[in-house]
């Protein structure tokens, strides 16, 4: 694989991730018409680990106050459970499932433009709807709330759903406002790709070479880069402009590949 090709990757992973356009869906497809193939497809998933420092690194004081606050502070306590309540149904279906999603799902970009298209028009009309936010804090969703959306977020094993996205529809559609259902997805985030890598490591460890090391490290590096620059304005932009522009920008995407995989195969 070429050091571009790698750098481009990696600057899809860090702008995609943590915005509701499938940040897979985007590898994948360009992955496709590049002809790029990593081993059990782990470089996609690899390089998340640049993600998940990039929002590490913008949310390390507010972690460190909830590690602080922990011991003696009954909603800090709450919180953290939910968290881990909305991380467990995508731990145990990706677990379950990871080779039917790596070698089924992830093998099908005309599954990633439909499903780019469909969540982009289903993020249309969230986006629409007259919502009445229950939860203006990320600190105040209740835990079963944290678990109905958990299981939201396990529609993104299917590429091209987004992970990002299904958490907020969920968190959207049961009470919470945008920048509350957005960082609580950030939140979300860290175990669920720390977990991810971690499955997906153990599965295909032995079948990288020092090349593709290499690769995911730069791709890593790039990640990480774009990450902390989309972690550190997206709250705002969220608030102030709503989820639409990322609903026209997966429809672009998704009406371009099936395009080109009409055209191309």
């Amino acid at each position: 694989m070429q050091t571009w090709q790698v750098i481009l990757l990696g600057l899809i992973e860090g702008l995609t991730e943590f915005i509701p356009v499938s940040s897979t869906g985007h590898l994948l497809l360009v992955g496709h018409f590049l002809g790029f193939k990593s081993p059990g497809k782990a470089f996609e998933v690899l390089i998340q680990l640049g993600a998940i420092l990039a929002i590490l690194s913008v949310y390390m004081a507010k972690l460190l106050q909830l590690l602080f606050n922990l011991p003696h502070d009954a909603p800090t306590r709450r919180f953290v459970l939910a968290v881990l309540v909305a991380f467990l149904p995508a731990a145990v279906i990706g677990a379950v499932a990871h080779k039917f999603i790596k070698t089924i799902l992830f093998e099908s970009p005309l599954l990633v433009c439909t499903t780019l298209i469909i969540g982009g028009i289903i993020l249309l009309a969230v986006d629409k709807m007259r919502l009445q936010p229950r939860y203006h804090d990320v600190m105040d969703l209740p835990i079963t709330t944290a678990f109905a959306i958990g299981l939201f977020q396990c529609l993104a094993m299917i590429p091209g759903v987004s992970r990002s996205g299904s958490s907020i529809v969920g968190a959207l559609l049961l009470g919470a406002d945008k920048r509350a259902a957005t960082e609580f997805s950030f939140f979300l985030a860290m175990p669920t790709m720390a977990g991810a890598f971690s499955w997906d490591l153990y599965k295909n460890y032995a079948e990288l070479s020092l090349q593709d090391v290499q690769s995911i490290a730069l791709g890593f590096v790039v990640a990480f880069i774009a990450g902390v620059l989309v972690v550190r304005y997206l709250l705002d932009f969220v608030s102030r402009h709503g989820f639409a522009p990322f609903a026209w920008w997966r429809i672009l995407v998704g009406g371009m590949g099936l395009g080109a995989l009409a055209v191309l195969g």
